[in-house]
C-alpha cells in the first residue's frame, strides 16, 4: 500500500513539473508577443502552481483514523467513485501486518499498557482542578489506528434513549432515538443475534464476557438483593438495573474500529491511508475549505479536497485544529495572531466528561485477578492468548455493571457501575497490591461544564484543558450518593463470603464531609471527553456544527466525532461515536436517514422511589 502511495506521489510530482514548465513556456511566449507585464506573469505562475497542487486531491479528506474516522473511511469508499484520504497522526495498530506483534493493543486484558504509553496515546493533562484539591488530571486519548477504540476498556454502552431525545430538543434535529437506534444496529453484529435493539450484520462485533467469574455473579446477585432489577440487555429495552456488559471483543481480540471498519476497506483502490501524519491546519479560500496542511517525515505538505474535509480527531483535537485554522472565538484567536476565518465562539466550549471513583473491597478468597498479575502467570496467560486468543487475556474483565437513579424523581439512570474482580491503582500505572475487587462508579449527567483553548499557535502544543470538575453542588451530592449506594450493594449477603475490609474510601470515611474529601482526592476521569464542537441549530450562538454535521459559517467542512454531541450521553462514548459516524456517512452521501418508529423503552412504574 505504501509503495502504491509513493508511486501516486511520484506521478503527481512529474505531472506538476510538466504543468508548471508548460505554463511558464506559454507565459513567456505571451509576454514576448503581447507585452504582458511582470505582475500579470506572477499571477499566472501562482495560478498554475495552485492548479498543479490541486492534482494531489481527493473527494474527501478525513482527519483522524479513530472511532469515527475509520467508520467514515469505510462507508464513504463503498461508492467506488468517491476517493478518500484518511490521515492519522499516530502509527498503525499492527506490526508487519500482525496483531500478535502488537499484543498490547489487541489483547483485551493488556489494556492498561497503552493507557500509560505515549507511543499510542496523546497523554493529555488538565489544568489543576480547584474543586479537587488542585489535582492535575490525566487524560489518555488514542493516537493510533482505531483511536481510543484501540485503548479503551472495550465496554459497549449506547446510553439511554432519552439522551438522544434530549439532543433533538437541544437543537440536533433528526438525532432523536428513533433516528439513532437504526445506526447502532447497522454498525453491530451481536453474538446473541439480532432483535428489535441489536444488529446482526454490521462490522462491529459485540460479545458478552465468558469468564463466569464468581465475583461477577455475586455482584449481580447483591445488586438484586439491594432492590435493583436485573436487566438482560442494558443497551436494549431496559437500561435501568444490573446485568452483563456488552464488549467490543471478538474471538478473544479487541475489536476496534480499525479492525471492524478500516482493515476491510484498505484493499479498495479509492481509499488512501497515511499514518504518522499529523494535520496542522485546515486550508481555506475565503470561507471555503479546500484542503489541509500536514506533516510527513518532517516535511510540511498540502492535500486538497474537492468535496469536503471531515474532522474526526475527537473532542480535543477537532476543536484544537479548528482554532489553529482560524475558526473559534475571534478575540482569543486575535490574541494569538491567528487570522480569523469565522467567529464561532462555541469552539472548545461546552466540554463535558464523566468523572468516576473506585470503591474497593478486600477479597477474603484468592479468586481475584491479583495472582494473574504475577510475572510467571502473566507469561503463561500471554502465551495462551498469543497461541489461541483464549484464556484470561481474552477479556477486559469488566463483564458486569449497571445503571441506577440517584434519587426519586430522576426520570432515567444517572449513575453507572462497572464491576471488576481486581484492583486498579492510578489508571493501572501502579501494580495491584492485594486480593481485591472494585466498582468504578460515577454520575452520568454532571452539571459541571468546562472548556479548552489554545496554549499557542504551535500544533504540537497540547491545548489548555479545563473540565471544571465538581464545580456544582449537585455534582458533589451525586458523588456522595455513588459512594453510599455502592457500599449498600457491597454489604449484601451475596458478597458476604468474599467481603474483607474496605480499602477505599476506608471504614474511617463516613460523614458527608469525609466522603466529599475522598472524592476530591481520588475521583478520576472515565475518559469520556465530549461536546466541544456542539451540534445545534445555526441560530444557536454556542453551536459549532449544524444537524447535518457541517461547520456553521464556512463551506465544505464537517466535524464527525464525540465533540459534536450537544450533551454527554448516560454511558460510555465509543458506541455512540460509532453511531454518529454511521449516521453522518448517510448524511454525507445524501441518503435519507434510517428511522424506526415506536420502539418501546422501559420507564419506571413510579418516580416516587429511587429504585
Amino acid at each position: 500500500m505504501s509503495y502504491l502511495m509513493k508511486g501516486v506521489k511520484w506521478c503527481s510530482h512529474v505531472s506538476q513539473m510538466c504543468k508548471v514548465t508548460g505554463s511558464l513556456f506559454k507565459a513567456h511566449t505571451l509576454k514576448t508577443i503581447l507585452g504582458i507585464n511582470e505582475q500579470q506573469l506572477k499571477v499566472s505562475r501562482a495560478s498554475s502552481q495552485l492548479s498543479s497542487e490541486m492534482a494531489d486531491s481527493y473527494n474527501y479528506v478525513i482527519v483522524g483514523a479513530g472511532s469515527a474516522g475509520c467508520v467514515l473511511a469505510n462507508r464513504l469508499t463503498e461508492d467506488p467513485l468517491s476517493t478518500v484520504l484518511l490521515l492519522e497522526a499516530g502509527p498503525k495498530d499492527t506490526l508487519l501486518g500482525s496483531k500478535r506483534l502488537m499484543w498490547k493493543i489487541h489483547m483485551p486484558a493488556a489494556l492498561t499498557y497503552n493507557l500509560c504509553d505515549e507511543k499510542y496515546n496523546w497523554y493529555y493533562h488538565t489544568t489543576s482542578q480547584k474543586h479537587m484539591d488542585n489535582r492535575i488530571m490525566y487524560w489518555p486519548r488514542g493516537r493510533v489506528w482505531g483511536g481510543s477504540s484501540s485503548l479503551n476498556a472495550m465496554v459497549y454502552i449506547r446510553g439511554h434513549a432519552e439522551d438522544y431525545n434530549r439532543w433533538s430538543r437541544e437543537g440536533a434535529t433528526g438525532w432523536d432515538y428513533e433516528h439513532c437506534l437504526p445506526y447502532f444496529k447497522k454498525a453491530q453484529t451481536h453474538e446473541l443475534g439480532p432483535d428489535q435493539y441489536r444488529g446482526g450484520n454490521g462490522p462491529l462485533h459485540v460479545s458478552r464476557g465468558k469468564t463466569n467469574h464468581p465475583l461477577h455473579q455475586a455482584f449481580l446477585e447483591a445488586a438484586q438483593q439491594a432492590g435493583y432489577p436485573f436487566t438482560d440487555d442494558m443497551n436494549g429495552y431496559q437500561q435501568e438495573g444490573f446485568g452483563w456488559m456488552d464488549m467490543t471483543v471478538h474471538q478473544g481480540q479487541r475489536w476496534s474500529t480499525a479492525s471492524a471498519y478500516l482493515r476491510p476497506a484498505i484493499p479498495r483502490p479509492n481509499l488512501s491511508v497515511a499514518e504518522k501524519t499529523p494535520v496542522t491546519k485546515i486550508l481555506f479560500q475565503g470561507t471555503k475549505c479546500i484542503g489541509v496542511e500536514y506533516v510527513k517525515n518532517g516535511q510540511r505538505k498540502k492535500v486538497f479536497a474537492n468535496k469536503e474535509v471531515i474532522l474526526s480527531g475527537g473532542a480535543i483535537n477537532s476543536p484544537q485544529l479548528l482554532m489553529l485554522s482560524g475558526i473559534g472565538n475571534a478575540d482569543d484567536l486575535k490574541k494569538l495572531g491567528i487570522p480569523v476565518v469565522c467567529h464561532l465562539p462555541g469552539v472548545g466550549q461546552n466540554l463535558q466528561d464523566h468523572l468516576e471513583v473506585y470503591v474497593q473491597q478486600k477479597c477474603t478468597k484468592p479468586i481475584t485477578l491479583y495472582s494473574a498479575q504475577k510475572p510467571l502467570n502473566m507469561v503463561r496467560i500471554g502465551l495462551e492468548w498469543l497461541w489461541k486468543f483464549t484464556g484470561v487475556g481474552a477479556t477486559a474483565h469488566l463483564e458486569s455493571g449497571g445503571f441506577i437513579r440517584s434519587e426519586p424523581g430522576v426520570p432515567h439512570p444517572d449513575i453507572q457501575f462497572h464491576f471488576l474482580p481486581s484492583q486498579v491503582i492510578d489508571h493501572g500505572r501502579v501494580a495491584s497490591a492485594t486480593e481485591a475487587y472494585q466498582v468504578h462508579v460515577g454520575p452520568m449527567r454532571s452539571t459541571s461544564v468546562g472548556w479548552l483553548k489554545l496554549k499557542s499557535t504551535d500544533p504540537n502544543d497540547h491545548p489548555i484543558i479545563e473540565p471544571n470538575y465538581l464545580s456544582t453542588e449537585r455534582d458533589i451530592w451525586e458523588f456522595r450518593q455513588c459512594v453510599k449506594l455502592t457500599r449498600e450493594i457491597f454489604a449484601q449477603k451475596a458478597l458476604e463470603k468474599f467481603c474483607g475490609p474496605e480499602i477505599q474510601p476506608g471504614s474511617h470515611v463516613q460523614s458527608d464531609k469525609e466522603i466529599d474529601a475522598f472524592i476530591r482526592q481520588k475521583a478520576d476521569s472515565a475518559y469520556h471527553p465530549s461536546c466541544t464542537c456542539k451540534m445545534g441549530l445555526p441560530s444557536d450562538s454556542t453551536a459549532v456544527v449544524d444537524p447535518q454535521t457541517k461547520v456553521i459559517g464556512v463551506e465544505n467542512l464537517r466535524v464527525v466525532d464525540a465533540s459534536i454531541m450537544p450533551s454527554v450521553v448516560s454511558g460510555n462514548l465509543n458506541a455512540p461515536t460509532i453511531m454518529i459516524a454511521e449516521k453522518a456517512a448517510d448524511i454525507i452521501k445524501g441518503l435519507p436517514s434510517l428511522h424506526e418508529k415506536n420502539v418501546p423503552v422501559y420507564k419506571p412504574k413510579t418516580l416516587e422511589t429511587q429504585r
